[in-house]
C-alpha cells in the first residue's frame, strides 16, 4: 500500500465521521505529516543506536584509534540521519503533490539540498578524523594539517553551495559559474585573508619555517611561547604565562619573528651573562698575593707556568721591578678570568664540544663586563636556569679571593 492509498483511506475515514471533504483532506495531510515526523524520530533513534553500537564494537576490537576519532567527530550520528532523510524524500513530496505540484517539487528540492549538506558534513567528519589520527604520528605531529583541511572544506563548501543553489532554483550549474566569474574581484576581496593564509600555510610547510610545538617570539604581537595550532587563518601561541595569542598566519611570512627550534635541536643551550667588575678594584698583584692564589687548585698550574715565563722575560729585559707597572705582571682580573674559564671547563653540566669562554667586554660607566659564554647540556628551562645560577653563585663568591669588587649602584642621599 503506497502513501496515496493511505491518504485516501484516511480521508474516507474522516468523511465517514461527518467531516467535510475539504477539512478531511487537509486534516488527513496534517495527520500524515505528524505521523511521518514521529516515524522519522523513531527511525533516527533506532538507526543511531544500531550504527553507534556497530562503531563502538569495531573500535573495541581494533588496535587502531582511527575508529575512536570517527566516533569523536560524530560520524555515526551523521550516518543516522540518512535513513530519515530518505524516508522523508520518498513520502512527504508525495503527500504534498495533491495540495500543490510546485510545493511538492520544492519539498523534493529541499530534501536533495539537505542531502548535499549531509554528505558534506560526513566528508568533513571523516577528514577531521583522518587529520586527528595523523596528528598522533610523529612525522605529522608538527605539520599544519588543519590548514589543509580548511582549504579543502572551503573548496568543498564552494562546490556544495553551487549544487544546492542549482537544486533549489532548477538552473544549470554553468549559469552560477558564469555569475561567480563576473564577481571574482569581489570574491578575492572577501576571501583575501583566507587566500593569504593558504599561501602562508604552504610556504610555512614547504620551507619548514614553523612547526606545532616550536617556541617562537614575536615582539610586535606580544607572543612568546609554544605554537599549539596552525590553521588557515591563525597561528595560536601559548605564552609562558599560559595566555594564548592568536596571530594571522600570513604574518609569519610578512613580519620577522624568532624561532627557538635551532636551540632546542642543538646539543646545548647558550649561557651569556656578565659580571660587572668595579674598575678601581683592578690592579697588579704583588708576589705575596700570587703565592696565596697558587693555593687555588684550578689556576695553580697556570700561575706556575706563566710565572716562569714572566720572570724569564723580565730578566732578559732587565726590568726594574721596584714599580709593578714595569715589565710583565699578573693582574687580579686576568687571573680571575682564567679561573672562570677553568671552572666552566671543569663543570660537568657544560658542553665542552661547544664554545666555552670568559671574555672581557668594553668598559662602561658601570665597570668592566666580564661575560660568561658557554652552553649547558640540559636545555630544559628550569634546569638551565639552575645551572646558570650555580655558575654565577660560585663566581660571585670567588671574586673577593682575587681582591676584586663587583659594581653596585649606590643611591645618592638627598639633603634637606
Amino acid at each position: 500500500m503506497n502513501i496515496t492509498n493511505i491518504k485516501t483511506h484516511l480521508i474516507q475515514l474522516l468523511n465517514d465521521r461527518g467531516i467535510s471533504p475539504f477539512w478531511s483532506e487537509n486534516l488527513a495531510l496534517v495527520i500524515l505529516l505528524i505521523l511521518f515526523l514521529i516515524l522519522g524520530q523513531i527511525l533516527f533513534w533506532i538507526s543511531r543506536k544500531i550504527i553507534s553500537n556497530f562503531f563502538v564494537q569495531i573500535a573495541g576490537r581494533t588496535k587502531s584509534h582511527f575508529d575512536d576519532y570517527l566516533i569523536k567527530n560524530k560520524v555515526p550520528k551523521i550516518l543516522s540521519y540518512l535513513p530519515v532523510l530518505f524516508l522523508f524524500y520518498e513520502t512527504i513530496p508525495g503527500l504534498l503533490l495533491s495540495v500543490n505540484e510546485s510545493i511538492a517539487g520544492l519539498a523534493k528540492n529541499v530534501f536533495e539540498a539537505f542531502l548535499i549538506v549531509l554528505i558534506i558534513g560526513l566528508i568533513r567528519a571523516v577528514l577531521k578524523s583522518i587529520t586527528d589520527y595523523l596528528k598522533t604520528a610523529p612525522s605529522f605531529k608538527d605539520k599544519p594539517l588543519d590548514s589543509y583541511l580548511q582549504v579543502f572544506m572551503i573548496f568543498l563548501w564552494f562546490v556544495g553551495g553551487i549544487l544546492i543553489l542549482s537544486v533549489l532554483t532548477g538552473k544549470d550549474i554553468g549559469a552560477f559559474l558564469t555569475t561567480l566569474g563576473a564577481l571574482s574581484a569581489v570574491l578575492l576581496f572577501v576571501f583575501k585573508d583566507t587566500i593569504l593564509g593558504f599561501v602562508a600555510s604552504v610556504q610555512i610547510t614547504v620551507n619548514d619555517t614553523v612547526r606545532i610545538g616550536d617556541w617562537i617570539s614575536i615582539p610586535n604581537s606580544n607572543a612568546d611561547g609554544d605554537v599549539i595550532s596552525i590553521s588557515l587563518s591563525t597561528v595560536q601561541v601559548q605564552n609562558f604565562d599560559k595566555t594564548i595569542t592568536s596571530i594571522p598566519t600570513y604574518k609569519l611570512i610578512s613580519d620577522s619573528f624568532i624561532n627557538w627550534r635551532g636551540m632546542s635541536e642543538s646539543p646545548g643551550r647558550r649561557i651569556k651573562r656578565s659580571i660587572l667588575i668595579k674598575i678601581s678594584s683592578i690592579r697588579f698583584l704583588v708576589p705575596e698575593e700570587i703565592e696565596v692564589l697558587k693555593k687555588i687548585d684550578r689556576i695553580a698550574p697556570f700561575i706556575k707556568e706563566r710565572q716562569a715565563e714572566i720572570e724569564e722575560a723580565n730578566a732578559k729585559q732587565q726590568t726594574d721591578k721596584t714599580l709593578l707597572v714595569n715589565g710583565r705582571n699578573f693582574t687580579n682580573l686576568g687571573l680571575f678570568r682564567h679561573y672562570a674559564e677553568n671552572y666552566l671547563k671543569s663543570n660537568p653540566q657544560i658542553n665542552k664540544e661547544m664554545t666555552t669562554m670568559c671574555r672581557q667586554l668594553a668598559p662602561s660607566a658601570q665597570g668592566i663586563p666580564l661575560e660568561i659564554y658557554a652552553f649547558s647540556l640540559d636545555k630544559n628551562w628550569i634546569n638551565y636556569e639552575a645551572i646558570s645560577a650555580d655558575i654565577f653563585d660560585h663566581l660571585l663568591a670567588a671574586i673577593p679571593y682575587f681582591h676584586l669588587e663587583c659594581f653596585e649602584l649606590t643611591p645618592t642621599l638627598q639633603t634637606a
